[in-house]
């Protein structure tokens, strides 16, 4: 692991989420017009380390990645 001490991590997401059409004529549609992350980090590191250490929470997401790079479904 990347050994860097993390005191205190905070993550607000807002999803929005839309539908349009009708269940009944088969014309429903639903999407995520987007999604919005703040994170806050408290550490005693350096600001390379900590950039460091959220690089690669980002890019080992599954979910993050998964909208990213979407997948035939």
């Amino acid at each position: 692991m990347m050994k860097t001490k993390i005191n205190k991590a905070r993550v607000f997401v807002k999803a929005k989420f839309k539908s349009e059409g009708s269940v009944l004529a088969e014309t429903v549609q639903a999407r995520s017009p987007g999604f919005e992350a703040r994170l806050e980090i408290e550490s005693d590191e350096a600001a390379e380390r900590v950039a460091a250490v959220i690089r690669n929470a980002e890019n080992g997401c599954y979910v993050l990645q998964s909208i990213l790079h979407p997948v035939p479904v």
